[in-house]
Protein backbone atom coordinates (compact mmCIF):
# COMPACT_ATOMS: atom_id res chain seq x y z
CA UNK A 1 0.00 0.00 0.00
CA UNK A 2 1.12 3.87 -0.85
CA UNK A 3 -0.01 7.72 -0.59
CA UNK A 4 -1.28 7.63 -3.96
CA UNK A 5 -3.75 5.13 -2.89
CA UNK A 6 -4.63 6.53 0.33
CA UNK A 7 -5.33 9.52 -1.60
CA UNK A 8 -7.21 8.02 -4.60
CA UNK A 9 -9.48 6.60 -1.53
CA UNK A 10 -9.71 9.97 0.22
CA UNK A 11 -10.59 12.24 -2.65
CA UNK A 12 -13.10 9.63 -4.39
CA UNK A 13 -15.15 9.94 -1.05
CA UNK A 14 -14.73 14.35 -1.76
CA UNK A 15 -15.97 13.64 -4.97
CA UNK A 16 -19.22 11.92 -4.00
CA UNK A 17 -17.80 8.56 -4.96
CA UNK A 18 -17.56 9.70 -8.95
CA UNK A 19 -13.97 8.89 -9.73
CA UNK A 20 -13.59 10.91 -12.99
CA UNK A 21 -13.67 13.69 -10.72
CA UNK A 22 -11.64 12.41 -8.42
CA UNK A 23 -9.32 11.75 -11.04
CA UNK A 24 -9.60 15.31 -12.75
CA UNK A 25 -9.07 16.59 -9.16
CA UNK A 26 -5.91 14.64 -8.90
CA UNK A 27 -4.36 14.99 -12.31
CA UNK A 28 -4.75 11.61 -12.97
CA UNK A 29 -6.91 8.83 -15.30
CA UNK A 30 -10.11 7.55 -13.83
CA UNK A 31 -8.97 3.61 -15.08
CA UNK A 32 -5.38 4.41 -12.91
CA UNK A 33 -7.61 5.71 -9.82
CA UNK A 34 -9.53 2.93 -10.25
CA UNK A 35 -7.50 0.28 -10.55
CA UNK A 36 -5.53 1.68 -7.37
CA UNK A 37 -8.53 1.44 -4.98
CA UNK A 38 -8.83 -2.41 -6.33
CA UNK A 39 -5.34 -2.90 -5.60
CA UNK A 40 -6.05 -1.56 -2.26
CA UNK A 41 -8.40 -3.50 -1.36
CA UNK A 42 -7.25 -6.38 -2.46
CA UNK A 43 -4.06 -5.44 -0.29
CA UNK A 44 -6.23 -5.14 2.79
CA UNK A 45 -8.55 -8.19 2.21
CA UNK A 46 -11.95 -5.81 2.72
CA UNK A 47 -14.04 -3.90 0.01
CA UNK A 48 -13.92 -0.04 0.95
CA UNK A 49 -16.76 0.61 -1.28
CA UNK A 50 -19.81 -1.36 -2.70
CA UNK A 51 -20.40 -1.41 -6.41
CA UNK A 52 -22.82 -1.17 -9.19
CA UNK A 53 -21.12 -2.71 -12.45
CA UNK A 54 -18.43 -0.70 -12.02
CA UNK A 55 -19.60 2.55 -10.04
CA UNK A 56 -18.82 2.62 -6.51
CA UNK A 57 -22.57 3.35 -4.70
CA UNK A 58 -21.17 3.79 -0.95
CA UNK A 59 -18.89 3.57 1.76
CA UNK A 60 -18.74 -0.06 3.27
CA UNK A 61 -18.56 -0.62 7.14
CA UNK A 62 -14.76 -1.66 6.97
CA UNK A 63 -14.77 1.19 4.65
CA UNK A 64 -15.40 3.73 6.92
CA UNK A 65 -12.44 2.70 9.68
CA UNK A 66 -10.03 2.29 6.41
CA UNK A 67 -11.12 5.76 5.91
CA UNK A 68 -10.92 7.25 9.54
CA UNK A 69 -7.04 5.67 9.11
CA UNK A 70 -6.37 6.91 5.80
CA UNK A 71 -7.10 10.51 7.11
CA UNK A 72 -5.20 10.03 10.03
CA UNK A 73 -1.73 9.03 8.20
CA UNK A 74 -2.61 12.23 5.45
CA UNK A 75 -2.71 14.50 8.52
CA UNK A 76 0.30 13.16 9.70
CA UNK A 77 2.43 13.30 6.07
CA UNK A 78 1.01 16.87 6.08
CA UNK A 79 2.37 17.77 9.62
CA UNK A 80 5.90 15.67 9.06
CA UNK A 81 5.58 18.16 5.89
CA UNK A 82 5.13 21.33 7.97
CA UNK A 83 7.88 20.46 10.70
CA UNK A 84 10.34 20.19 7.84
CA UNK A 85 9.25 23.45 6.58
CA UNK A 86 9.18 25.17 10.36
CA UNK A 87 12.55 24.29 11.21
CA UNK A 88 14.36 24.40 8.06
CA UNK A 89 12.96 28.18 7.44
CA UNK A 90 11.41 29.78 10.71
CA UNK A 91 10.36 32.90 9.25
CA UNK A 92 9.11 32.01 6.07
CA UNK A 93 6.15 30.52 4.15
CA UNK A 94 2.78 31.13 3.37
CA UNK A 95 -0.24 31.47 5.91
CA UNK A 96 -3.53 30.48 4.32
CA UNK A 97 -6.34 32.07 5.95
CA UNK A 98 -10.03 31.40 5.62
CA UNK A 99 -12.54 34.23 6.27
CA UNK A 100 -15.74 35.79 5.44
CA UNK A 101 -16.21 39.10 3.53
CA UNK A 102 -16.98 40.96 6.54
CA UNK A 103 -13.75 39.58 8.15
CA UNK A 104 -11.56 40.15 5.76
CA UNK A 105 -12.78 43.38 4.87
CA UNK A 106 -12.90 45.03 8.51
CA UNK A 107 -11.03 42.92 10.96
CA UNK A 108 -8.02 41.48 9.59
CA UNK A 109 -6.37 44.38 7.66
CA UNK A 110 -4.66 45.91 10.84
CA UNK A 111 -3.16 41.76 12.03
CA UNK A 112 -2.16 40.64 8.64
CA UNK A 113 -0.16 43.92 8.78
CA UNK A 114 1.13 43.45 12.18
CA UNK A 115 1.87 39.65 11.39
CA UNK A 116 3.84 41.08 7.98
CA UNK A 117 5.93 43.58 10.27
CA UNK A 118 6.87 40.87 12.56
CA UNK A 119 7.31 37.81 9.29
CA UNK A 120 8.18 39.95 6.81
CA UNK A 121 8.75 36.64 4.45
CA UNK A 122 5.91 35.19 5.26
CA UNK A 123 3.23 35.63 2.51
CA UNK A 124 -0.38 35.77 2.88
CA UNK A 125 -3.21 33.73 0.74
CA UNK A 126 -6.64 34.98 2.08
CA UNK A 127 -9.77 32.80 1.08
CA UNK A 128 -13.12 34.51 1.17
CA UNK A 129 -16.56 32.17 1.46
CA UNK A 130 -19.30 31.45 3.61
CA UNK A 131 -18.68 30.00 6.77
CA UNK A 132 -19.55 26.19 5.79
CA UNK A 133 -16.62 26.95 3.39
CA UNK A 134 -14.44 28.60 5.62
CA UNK A 135 -14.83 25.36 7.35
CA UNK A 136 -14.31 23.42 4.61
CA UNK A 137 -10.66 24.99 3.83
CA UNK A 138 -9.57 24.40 6.91
CA UNK A 139 -10.67 20.38 7.44
CA UNK A 140 -9.00 20.31 3.73
CA UNK A 141 -5.56 22.09 4.38
CA UNK A 142 -6.63 24.47 2.38
CA UNK A 143 -6.30 27.38 4.73
CA UNK A 144 -4.53 27.21 8.39
CA UNK A 145 -6.62 29.28 9.82
CA UNK A 146 -10.63 30.21 9.43
CA UNK A 147 -12.39 32.71 11.10
CA UNK A 148 -15.96 33.32 11.20
CA UNK A 149 -19.39 33.82 13.14
CA UNK A 150 -21.11 30.92 12.08
CA UNK A 151 -20.66 27.37 11.17
CA UNK A 152 -17.86 26.50 12.10
CA UNK A 153 -18.67 24.45 15.64
CA UNK A 154 -20.70 21.84 13.64
CA UNK A 155 -17.64 19.91 12.51
CA UNK A 156 -15.74 17.94 15.00
CA UNK A 157 -12.59 17.55 13.25
CA UNK A 158 -12.03 21.37 13.87
CA UNK A 159 -10.69 23.07 17.10
CA UNK A 160 -12.32 26.42 17.31
CA UNK A 161 -11.92 28.92 19.95
CA UNK A 162 -13.90 32.15 20.60
CA UNK A 163 -12.30 35.44 19.18
CA UNK A 164 -14.24 38.14 20.17
CA UNK A 165 -17.85 39.56 20.77
CA UNK A 166 -19.75 41.89 18.33
CA UNK A 167 -23.08 43.19 17.50
CA UNK A 168 -25.57 44.40 14.95
CA UNK A 169 -26.00 48.23 14.16
CA UNK A 170 -28.85 49.89 12.59
CA UNK A 171 -27.62 51.96 9.69
CA UNK A 172 -30.27 55.06 8.23
CA UNK A 173 -30.27 58.07 6.65
CA UNK A 174 -29.33 60.80 9.37
CA UNK A 175 -32.32 62.73 8.12
CA UNK A 176 -34.90 59.30 8.52
CA UNK A 177 -37.37 60.10 11.27
CA UNK A 178 -35.98 57.24 13.69
CA UNK A 179 -32.69 59.07 13.68
CA UNK A 180 -34.41 61.43 16.19
CA UNK A 181 -35.66 58.61 18.48
CA UNK A 182 -33.14 57.73 21.52
CA UNK A 183 -35.14 54.45 21.75
CA UNK A 184 -35.76 51.94 19.32
CA UNK A 185 -37.93 48.99 19.62
CA UNK A 186 -37.71 45.84 17.17
CA UNK A 187 -41.58 46.72 16.51
CA UNK A 188 -40.14 50.48 14.80
CA UNK A 189 -37.60 48.47 13.10
CA UNK A 190 -39.63 45.37 11.60
CA UNK A 191 -41.98 48.19 10.28
CA UNK A 192 -39.27 49.45 7.90
CA UNK A 193 -38.56 47.87 4.80
CA UNK A 194 -34.79 46.89 5.67
CA UNK A 195 -31.23 45.89 3.70
CA UNK A 196 -29.34 43.51 5.50
CA UNK A 197 -26.87 40.00 5.08
CA UNK A 198 -27.77 36.99 3.47
CA UNK A 199 -29.22 34.39 5.82
CA UNK A 200 -25.74 32.33 6.49
CA UNK A 201 -23.62 35.38 6.77
CA UNK A 202 -22.45 37.82 9.39
CA UNK A 203 -25.18 36.98 12.12
CA UNK A 204 -28.16 36.85 10.11
CA UNK A 205 -29.80 34.22 12.05
CA UNK A 206 -29.64 36.08 14.92
CA UNK A 207 -31.46 38.84 13.52
CA UNK A 208 -34.14 36.48 12.22
CA UNK A 209 -34.20 34.87 15.69
CA UNK A 210 -34.77 37.94 18.07
CA UNK A 211 -37.90 38.91 15.53
CA UNK A 212 -39.15 35.56 15.78
CA UNK A 213 -39.08 35.83 19.53
CA UNK A 214 -41.60 39.18 18.90
CA UNK A 215 -43.63 37.53 16.24
CA UNK A 216 -42.73 40.08 14.11
CA UNK A 217 -41.88 39.31 10.38
CA UNK A 218 -39.16 42.28 9.18
CA UNK A 219 -39.85 43.45 5.51
CA UNK A 220 -36.34 42.68 4.29
CA UNK A 221 -36.51 44.26 0.78
CA UNK A 222 -32.55 43.09 -0.16
CA UNK A 223 -30.25 40.58 0.73
CA UNK A 224 -26.19 40.76 0.42
CA UNK A 225 -23.01 39.47 1.54
CA UNK A 226 -20.97 42.55 1.19
CA UNK A 227 -21.72 45.57 4.25
CA UNK A 228 -20.70 48.37 1.47
CA UNK A 229 -23.20 47.16 -0.57
CA UNK A 230 -26.14 47.24 2.26
CA UNK A 231 -25.04 50.94 3.07
CA UNK A 232 -25.09 52.03 -0.66
CA UNK A 233 -28.66 50.65 -0.91
CA UNK A 234 -29.36 52.24 2.45
CA UNK A 235 -28.15 55.85 0.89
CA UNK A 236 -30.22 54.84 -2.31
CA UNK A 237 -33.54 55.56 0.22
CA UNK A 238 -34.11 51.19 -0.45
CA UNK A 239 -34.71 50.77 3.36
CA UNK A 240 -32.72 50.65 6.70
CA UNK A 241 -29.43 48.51 6.84
CA UNK A 242 -28.39 46.35 9.41
CA UNK A 243 -24.86 45.66 9.35
CA UNK A 244 -21.94 44.33 11.55
CA UNK A 245 -20.50 46.83 13.76
CA UNK A 246 -17.25 46.86 12.48
CA UNK A 247 -18.46 47.80 9.06
CA UNK A 248 -19.41 51.49 10.67
CA UNK A 249 -16.24 51.62 12.71
CA UNK A 250 -13.87 54.69 12.34
CA UNK A 251 -14.92 55.08 8.74
CA UNK A 252 -15.45 58.79 7.95
CA UNK A 253 -17.15 57.85 4.80
CA UNK A 254 -20.46 57.30 7.08
CA UNK A 255 -20.87 60.81 8.13
CA UNK A 256 -24.42 61.22 6.29
CA UNK A 257 -25.74 58.11 8.56
CA UNK A 258 -27.52 57.96 11.47
CA UNK A 259 -25.73 54.47 13.59
CA UNK A 260 -28.04 53.08 16.23
CA UNK A 261 -26.68 49.68 18.19
CA UNK A 262 -28.42 46.96 18.30
CA UNK A 263 -26.86 44.49 20.74
CA UNK A 264 -29.85 45.32 23.46
CA UNK A 265 -32.56 43.75 20.62
CA UNK A 266 -30.88 41.50 19.08
CA UNK A 267 -28.07 40.10 21.23
CA UNK A 268 -24.17 39.75 20.60
CA UNK A 269 -22.69 37.09 18.40
CA UNK A 270 -19.46 35.52 18.90
CA UNK A 271 -16.67 35.26 16.14
CA UNK A 272 -14.54 32.38 16.45
CA UNK A 273 -11.16 30.95 14.52
CA UNK A 274 -10.85 27.31 13.59
CA UNK A 275 -7.68 25.03 13.16
CA UNK A 276 -7.62 21.47 12.11
CA UNK A 277 -7.71 19.03 15.07
CA UNK A 278 -4.39 17.43 15.03
CA UNK A 279 -2.58 19.51 12.97
CA UNK A 280 1.08 20.79 13.17
CA UNK A 281 1.06 24.62 13.47
CA UNK A 282 3.62 27.32 12.52
CA UNK A 283 4.87 29.56 14.99
CA UNK A 284 3.64 32.46 12.92
CA UNK A 285 0.09 30.84 12.94
CA UNK A 286 0.26 31.11 16.47
CA UNK A 287 1.33 34.58 16.44
CA UNK A 288 -1.60 35.63 13.68
CA UNK A 289 -4.21 34.07 16.02
CA UNK A 290 -2.51 36.10 19.31
CA UNK A 291 -3.51 39.07 17.17
CA UNK A 292 -7.26 38.37 16.80
CA UNK A 293 -7.57 38.10 20.45
CA UNK A 294 -5.11 38.47 22.87
CA UNK A 295 -6.67 35.51 24.77
CA UNK A 296 -5.55 33.47 22.21
CA UNK A 297 -2.11 32.98 23.47
CA UNK A 298 -0.18 29.83 22.05
CA UNK A 299 -0.25 27.57 25.24
CA UNK A 300 -4.10 27.61 25.20
CA UNK A 301 -4.51 26.70 21.41
CA UNK A 302 -1.90 23.65 22.29
CA UNK A 303 -3.94 22.99 25.45
CA UNK A 304 -7.23 23.17 22.79
CA UNK A 305 -4.99 21.01 20.00
CA UNK A 306 -4.60 18.41 22.27
CA UNK A 307 -7.89 18.03 23.50
CA UNK A 308 -6.98 19.80 27.19
CA UNK A 309 -9.58 22.60 26.43
CA UNK A 310 -11.85 23.75 24.09
CA UNK A 311 -13.14 26.64 25.28
CA UNK A 312 -13.16 29.79 27.21
CA UNK A 313 -15.13 32.67 28.62
CA UNK A 314 -14.75 35.92 27.06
Amino acid sequence: MNLHQFRFVQEAVRRNLNLTEAAKALHTSQPGVSKAIIELEEELGVEIFARHGKRLKRVTEPGQHVLESIAIILREVGNLKRIGEQYSAQDSGTLSIATTHSQARYVLPTPVTKLRERYPKVNISLHQGAPDQVARMVLDEVADIGIATESLTDYPDLVTLPCYEWQHVLVLPAQHPLAKRERLTLEDIAAEPLVTYHPSFTGRARIDHAFAQRHLTPRIVLEAIDSDVIKTYVRLGLGLGIVAEMAVQGEADNADLALRPLGQLLGHNLARVALKRGAYLRDFVYYFASLLSDRLDKDLILKAMSGEATTYEL
